[in-house]
C-alpha cells in the first residue's frame, strides 16, 4: 500500500510527473493515489519530502519459515498427457532443490495419472502427491486452485513453481491469492541466493525495456511460474527411485459451479514453432509480406519453419502463431536464423535459448549481433537467397 503523509507533503508535483502509470494526481494541495497505483516505487524516489511510503502489509504477519521447506512443481496435463513445461521445471526445480538441500517434488492432480508418476520421478522429483479422481478429468479452475492451496498449506513447501500457460496463469494467480504470496510471473531464470536462501526469480519489465530480479522475503510458499521452453529438461533417469504419495482430500473440494460440456481440440494446419528444430525468423527488415517468401524457402530447404518478430506480425506479414517473444511464444530450436530483427530484449527472451543463433542484419551495431553464434553484417535480400542455393545445391 501506498500511503501519503499529508502533513509532510507540499503538493509539489514530482511524484504525479514521475509516476509512469498516472496514479497519482495532486488534488487541493495534496496527493492523491489511484487505482492504478503498482508500487513500483518510482514516486518515493522523486518525493524529496519524504511525504510517500509505501507499506508492506505482509510484514505484520508472522511466520514461523523453518517450518516451510522444500520445491514443489506444479505438474500440468492435458487429456492424460505430461505437459512439457513441466518436465522443463522439474529441471530447474532439481537444481533449486539441490542448492537448498531440500527434496523436489511433484503435485499431479488428474484423473487415472497414477502410470504418470515413474516418468515424473525419473524426471527429478523426489516425491511425486498424486489426487487422482474423476471430477479432475477436465480442467476447472475453482477446484484445481482450492486443492493445490490445501495442499500447499498441509506440506508447506517454501518454494511452488508452475508453468506460465493458459492453466499456469489461470490457477496459481487464485492460490497465491488465497495464500497470500508473493507471485513472479513469466520468469525466464530462477536461482538460489547462497546468503540465505531466497528464490531470485528474474523476468522481463516494463513492457521488456529491462530485466527484473524479484524476490518474496515476507511471505511464503516463494512462486513463480515460468514460459515453456525457457528451462531445460534433465534427461529421464528410469532408474531413479522415488515416492508416490496420496494425500486425502475432503469429498467437498471437488464440487464446481463450472460444467464442462465439451472439449474441442483446435484444428489447425500451421506447424507449432516450439516443436520445430529449425527456424527462419524475419523482422521489420523484410519491409513487406513478400519478404517472407524468400525465408520460407530457407526453411523449407532446411526442413524447418518460419517464426517472426512482433513487428513483422503487428504489420500484418505473417499470422500471430509465428511470433517469438515476450507477448508471442519462447522457443529453443537447434538452429534460429534471424534476417532483419533487430534483437530488442523483448524479442530475445522468446529465443536466445537456441542452440545456434545466426543473425543477418545490415545494422552492424544491431543488439541481435550480441546474442548470435555467428553473425552476417549485410543484405538480407542478397544473403539469404544466396544461402537458400548454396544449401539447394549441397542437398543435391
Amino acid at each position: 500500500m501506498l500511503k501519503v503523509d499529508i502533513d509532510k507533503c507540499v503538493g509539489c508535483g514530482a511524484c504525479e510527473e514521475s509516476c509512469p502509470f498516472g496514479a497519482i494526481v495532486v488534488e487541493d494541495g495534496v496527493a492523491v493515489v489511484g487505482d492504478g497505483c503498482t508500487l513500483c516505487g518510482t514516486c518515493v524516489d522523486a518525493c524529496d519530502v519524504e511525504a510517500l511510503e509505501i507499506e508492506d502489509i505482509g510484514r505484520d504477519q508472522k511466520i514461523d519459515f523453518d517450518a516451510w521447506s522444500g520445491v514443489w512443481v506444479f505438474i500440468e496435463s492435458r487429456q492424460g498427457v505430461i505437459a512439457d513445461v513441466s518436465y522443463e521445471l522439474l529441471g530447474i526445480g532439481r537444481q533449486l532443490a539441490d542448492d537448498r538441500g531440500v527434496a523436489l517434488c511433484g503435485v499431479l492432480l488428474g484423473n487415472d495419472l497414477r502410470d504418470s508418476c515413474d516418468s515424473l520421478i525419473a524426471g527429478g522429483a523426489d516425491i511425486v502427491y498424486l489426487v487422482d479422481n474423476p471430477a479432475l478429468g477436465h480442467y476447472r479452475e475453482d477446484v484445481y486452485g482450492r486443492i493445490l492451496e490445501h495442499l500447499i498449506r498441509e506440506y508447506k513447501p517454501e518454494i511452488v513453481l508452475a508453468g506460465a500457460t493458459a492453466i499456469g496463469r489461470s490457477v496459481i494467480p487464485q492460490v497465491a491469492t488465497a495464500l497470500g504470496a508473493g507471485l513472479t510471473a513469466d520468469c525466464t531464470q530462477l536461482a538460489i541466493r547462497r546468503e540465505d536462501g531466497m528464490l531470485l526469480q528474474t523476468r522481463p519489465a516494463f513492457g521488456g525495456n529491462i530485466m527484473a530480479t524479484i524476490e518474496c522475503p515476507h511471505s511464503r510458499p516463494q512462486m513463480a511460474t515460468v514460459r515453456a521452453r525457457v528451462m531445460a529438461p534433465l534427461e529421464p533417469d528410469p532408474g531413479r527411485s522415488g515416492e508416490v504419495i496420496t494425500p486425502g482430500v475432503d469429498r467437498e473440494l471437488f464440487t464446481s459451479d463450472v460444467e464442462v460440456l465439451e472439449t474441442v481440440r483446435e484444428e489447425t494446419d500451421q506447424v507449432n514453432i516450439q516443436e520445430v528444430e529449425v527456424l527462419v525468423a524475419g523482422g521489420r527488415g523484410l519491409e513487406s509480406e513478400k519478404g517472407f517468401a524468400i525465408l520460407r524457402e530457407l526453411a523449407d530447404e532446411l526442413n524447418g519453419a518460419l517464426a517472426a518478430s512482433r513487428a513483422a506480425v503487428d504489420a500484418g506479414w505473417v499470422s500471430y502463431p509465428h511470433q517469438v517473444g515476450q507477448t508471442g511464444k519462447t522457443v529453443c530450436p537447434k538452429l534460429y536464423i534471424a534476417c532483419g530483427i533487430s534483437g530488442a530484449i523483448q524479442h530475445a527472451v522468446g529465443m536466445q535459448s537456441a542452440k545456434t543463433i545466426v543473425a543477418i542484419n545490415r545494422d552492424a551495431e544491431a543488439p541481435i549481433f550480441d546474442i548470435a553464434t555467428y553473425g552476417v553484417v549485410g543484405d538480407l535480400f542478397e544473403i539469404v537467397p544466396a544461402l537458400t542455393q548454396k544449401i539447394r545445391e549441397a542437398r543435391k
